[in-house]
């Protein structure tokens, strides 16, 4: 078996960030571009995409298999069937903090070879009319940019009053 006839890594790579947010007390949310093979709730889709929290707490019956994410959620207190292929998670990532991986965007129509993931540390711009994916992680060595200093509080200057 060769690079190109070997499974995906996206499966191990959304298992592997999903253990070490739930080890680090984070919440791990997926990023989803939802088309026919996704189910999920309709009415919380938002320009093709969907953000689902997969925490243990705000799902049931969980499995993050190699070709497809189900558990069982509430929405609006409706408990819904979710079922999620594994190639059309963008993106995996702590809510706290943000930090996580995004995935290359699936093309229709595409062979499979164009849409395996590899990490990335940014996403190339959308074409028109596509979905974006905000930079997750930034790139090692990249510049910073330059923190404005803090701001001296303008006003009267705040007193306690004690309260008996």
């Amino acid at each position: 078996m060769n690079a190109l006839e070997s499974t995906s890594t996206r499966p191990y790579l959304i298992r592997a960030l999903y253990e070490w947010c739930t080890d680090n007390g984070f919440t791990p949310y997926v990023a989803v571009l939802v088309d026919d093979t996704v189910q999920v709730p309709r009415e919380y889709v938002k320009n093709g995409e969907i953000v689902l929290n997969i925490s243990y707490d705000a799902t049931s019956s969980l499995k993050l298999g190699n070709d497809f994410i189900e558990f069982k959620a509430r929405f609006a207190g409706s408990a819904r069937e979710i079922m999620v292929p594994v190639n059309r998670v963008i993106a995996i990532y702590a809510r706290e903090n943000g930090q996580g991986m995004a995935f290359p965007v699936p093309v229709p129509g595409a062979p499979p070879e164009e849409t395996k993931p590899s990490p990335l540390t940014s996403v190339p711009a959308a074409a028109e009319g596509e979905s974006k994916v905000v930079q997750l992680v930034p790139e090692p060595g990249a510049p910073t940019p330059p923190e404005e200093p803090p701001r001296p509080p303008s006003g009267p200057r705040p007193a306690l009053k004690r309260v008996k």
